[in-house]
């Protein structure tokens, strides 16, 4: 059975040590005096409990129950509806929620650890309270005074829960060939028709009602992307109360079949004739759903890193106990455990360098949004704008990979459900593919967050890299700063290239990058240590995977860059009949 047990000292590194945000909170006004670092602790400690305890020794029975659906109802998996409960009742579902609305006014750095440990315990159930949040972003964002204030202090209460509803049978990544109209009532709202399909927590009992956030396009639209307006279209319309009143005109039409994920209601859903209500500015939807689905793409990398987490946990305990081979000659007739095999060694070391790097990642971008947010920085919010395709991409790459990885480690028992390691594997897998694959997430840091200004924003990140570790030298330094080098020249080189050729190289452009920032992250782990409250065991951890991954894995990004110096005519060579 597989187990989990957040991470909590490396997680108090990253948010105290190494970003120092403890500091930060406390420079900000709104911040200042709810969180200080106990409250923090005390925060991710209460959450880390819930995850342990109510939701994930209970993963593989929701997977192999899963949503069902019986005459129009989605019911889920029992113990999600307790563990929700808890999370409600805590305040974990408005966590991050504007407190003006009843939410904690938490900053997304917190946040965001809250989630990896949620994703770490079961992906499929992170999902509901994940996609509320991100609906709420786009009403606090968009919506008007009236909407916001009736909606979501339900949503932050998780009384009520949100949806996404973007992508069509025919329209997924191409948005602008979508079919779902929107036309006007004689009063100030919307009469909403059309299919949305991929709907996660579409329909479900988990809540009393369920907001949707639709894209759909009004009778005088512009064609194209340019032409999509957002609508919110709620399952029970609010009574003069507040509470679910009359159901609304959407339907499930059916729950998908999914390789992983099984407990997360997948719905095709039915707008016929249904009330909605327009948010923000007619045919500026898509530029509306975009302030939910960066967040989101945050969470995608949250995924990749939860679930890598708990099997590297698991592979780790399992090859300290499983016996297998022998190490030495000492005695050819007793077993060894077979975490003393170097190929076994090689891998958990592969995964703990990747998920440390990542978490360091993942609390950076983060940490940019709340400075875009509390100190309406520009610098900021352009720079987790850059780093967001990398946090959604690379971090699920990497999630995915390490989850195959650490079912090797188990061998045999790995294909194997009982151990739970092929679940991760599977549920793991839809987080390269939703909220953008990640093609289109290399496409679009190539094309719009590097091509798009010349390099300027990533070439003066780098080059600030570039001095802070010239200025405190540590291991690895020399290196690090080796590849920056080369990484900024092959930057210039790509940049001449034309769109088509950029648009080959992008996945491997965007490796190469989140390669050498990966370094970066390493850097800031081996400059904290010093001086760290932590103990001597985990600063030998730390400097001992940080050399690793100098050694063994950075030097993967020189491939890349060969890779990227090649020419991408090969690509165009093969006509489609010879495919």
């Amino acid at each position: 059975m597989s187990q989990y047990q957040a991470p909590l000292n490396d997680i108090y590194f990253n948010l105290f040590s190494v970003w120092q945000l403890d500091r930060y909170w406390q420079q900000q006004p709104q911040l200042s005096e709810q969180l200080e670092i106990d409250t923090a602790r005390a925060i991710l400690e209460e959450a880390a409990k819930i995850c342990e305890q109510q939701i994930a020794p209970y993963a593989a029975a929701a997977d192999k129950r899963g949503a069902q659906l019986q005459d129009g109802t989605v019911s889920l998996p029992e113990h999600y509806y307790t563990a929700y409960q808890s999370l409600a009742e805590g305040g974990w579902t408005g966590l991050s929620g504007d407190a003006e609305y009843g939410g904690m006014g938490m900053p997304k750095a917190l946040s965001m650890m809250v989630d990896e440990m949620l994703c770490s315990a079961d992906i499929a159930f992170s999902l509901y309270p994940g996609l509320t949040a991100g609906a709420c972003v786009a009403l606090l964002q968009h919506a008007d005074d009236a909407t916001k204030a009736l909606y979501l202090p339900k949503m932050y209460s998780g009384e009520w829960s949100g949806t996404m509803c973007l992508t069509e049978a025919h329209a997924g990544s191409d948005l602008g060939i979508m079919r779902t109209t929107a036309k006007p009532n004689t009063d100030d709202s919307y009469a909403i028709s059309g299919s949305k399909i991929f709907i996660t927590a579409g329909e479900h009992d988990l809540t009393s009602n369920i907001i949707h956030l639709v894209l759909a396009k009004l009778p005088d639209a512009p064609a194209g992307s340019r032409g999509i307006s957002l609508f919110l279209v709620p399952k029970y319309l609010p009574a003069d109360n507040a509470e679910p009143g009359e159901r609304n005109k959407v339907t499930v039409g059916s729950i998908e079949h999914k390789m992983g994920i099984n407990g997360s209601a997948t719905c095709v859903l039915n707008f016929d004739d249904a009330t909605g209500y327009l948010i923000g500015e007619p045919n500026r939807g898509l530029a509306c759903m975009f302030t939910m689905m960066n967040y989101e793409r945050l969470s995608m990398g949250s995924q990749g890193l939860g679930a890598a987490e708990r099997a590297y946990q698991n592979a780790v305990s399992y090859a300290k106990e499983r016996l297998q081979g022998r190490i030495s000659e000492k005695d050819a007739n007793k077993a060894e455990p077979i975490i003393g095999h170097a190929d076994v060694r090689r891998m958990l070391l592969n995964i703990k360098a990747m998920n440390e790097a990542g978490r360091t990642f993942a609390t950076w971008v983060a940490s940019l949004l709340d400075k875009a947010k509390y100190d309406n920085c520009p610098v900021s919010a352009q720079r987790a704008n850059l780093l967001t395709p990398i946090a959604k991409a690379f971090m699920t790459d990497q999630g995915f990979d390490a989850c195959v990885t650490a079912q090797q480690v188990f061998g045999g028992h790995g294909y194997i459900k009982e151990w739970g390691m092929e679940q991760l594997v599977r549920d793991v897998r839809i987080a390269q593919i939703y909220e953008g694959t990640n093609g289109i997430q290399a496409a679009d840091f190539m094309l719009r967050k590097v091509a798009a200004d010349k390099g300027d924003a990533l070439i003066s990140l780098l080059n600030e890299i570039s001095a802070e570790i010239a200025e405190v030298p540590q291991a690895g330094s020399v290196l690090l700063a080796e590849y920056i080098n080369e990484l900024q020249q092959l930057t210039g080189e790509l940049l001449a290239q034309d769109f088509r050729a950029q648009s080959a190289n992008a996945c491997d452009y965007l490796a190469a990058v989140s390669y050498v920032l990966y370094g970066y992250m390493w850097y800031k782990n081996l400059c904290a240590l010093d001086s760290a409250e932590v103990s001597d065991s985990f600063k030998h951890a730390k400097h001992i995977t940080a050399a690793y991954y100098f050694a063994r894995v950075l030097p993967k990004a020189k491939g890349l860059f060969a890779v990227l110096s090649e020419d991408t005519a090969g690509i165009d060579s093969l006509s489609p009949d010879y495919f």
